[in-house]
């Protein structure tokens, strides 16, 4: 059986508009994440990461 995907949270939880800046996953990425299945899953987190790394690029520009 496929090892189930780990949920990226981090209890750390503060949206910035839409994303979470600590998973970099979206509102409805995260409310919708138990009933996701794995390929969907798998996708989210993906995503996640390219939001978060882009998110903290920008951070670091700000000097923030």
């Amino acid at each position: 059986m496929a090892k189930d995907i780990e949920n990226p949270c981090v209890s750390l939880c503060q949206l910035n508009s839409e994303i979470c800046t600590s998973c970099g996953r979206s509102r409805e990425e995260i409310r919708r994440w138990r009933s996701m299945k794995r390929p969907e899953k798998m996708a989210t987190v993906q995503r996640a990461g390219t939001r978060l790394k882009a998110y903290q690029k920008k951070q670091d520009k700000r000097g923030n």
